[in-house]
């Protein structure tokens, strides 16, 4: 029986958790992350053909109130002029601009759009991750990332949508984009708070808050 290794924890104690016409997910006993099974994961092309099919810019005052929902509480917690980056960025970082609108300094980075890696070698303030951590096909290796790159008492603010329960999971569109492969509810995200070293705010349905003890 092949062994299925959680891509967040490194845990092999994971279950078969739902199937749909195009892949099989598995949840973790550990941190119970849902996630893609290896076999079913995008290729890098496919991921890229998604992604250019997405039309965010700053003209869109829908996609800035979208948005907004993690810019908000975010910038009321910041102190003034902070230096951060916004992670998974895309190809028109709108909440970049709408934080240094607000009169921080934000670096880019993106593995597709922005691919400049020596934004990585600094250190932040804050971190922001907004739609982007469900394309992780290895969220271990991002979160490791985020907790060298972020200075003691800053933030890593994070946009995904949650995982509810397996009944809601068979219906969820969320889950039915070929680019999202991880999937996190609160005990998820309660598991990477404690095994980072982070404080822990739900700031909404979809943000989550995290400050680095």
């Amino acid at each position: 029986m092949p062994i299925h290794t959680c891509p967040l924890c490194a845990s092999t104690h994971t279950d078969f958790y739902y199937e749909d016409r195009t892949r099989v997910y598995r949840q973790c006993r550990r941190c119970t992350l849902v996630f893609v099974d290896k076999n079913d994961l995008p290729s890098t092309s496919t991921e890229l053909n998604e992604y250019n099919l997405h039309e965010n810019n700053s003209d869109d005052s829908g996609y800035r109130q979208f948005l907004s929902r993690l810019a908000v509480p975010l910038l009321k917690i910041l102190p003034p002029q902070q230096c951060g980056l916004d992670f998974g960025c895309g190809p028109s970082p709108v909440l970049a601009d709408m934080v240094a609108e607000a009169g921080h300094q934000v670096a880019l980075y993106d593995p597709f759009f922005q691919p400049d890696k020596s934004v990585l070698a600094d250190k932040y303030d804050f971190i922001m991750c907004t739609e982007a951590i469900e394309h992780f096909h290895h969220p271990q290796r991002e979160l490791m990332l985020f907790s060298q790159l972020i200075k003691k008492d800053g933030w890593l603010a994070i946009m995904t949508k949650r995982v509810l329960s397996k009944t809601r999971f068979a219906n969820w569109h969320y889950k039915n984009d070929p680019t999202h492969v991880s999937f996190f509810s609160d005990t998820t995200f309660e598991f990477i708070a404690s095994q980072y070293g982070y404080t822990l705010e739900f700031a909404g349905a979809d943000v989550v808050l995290m400050q680095k003890i």
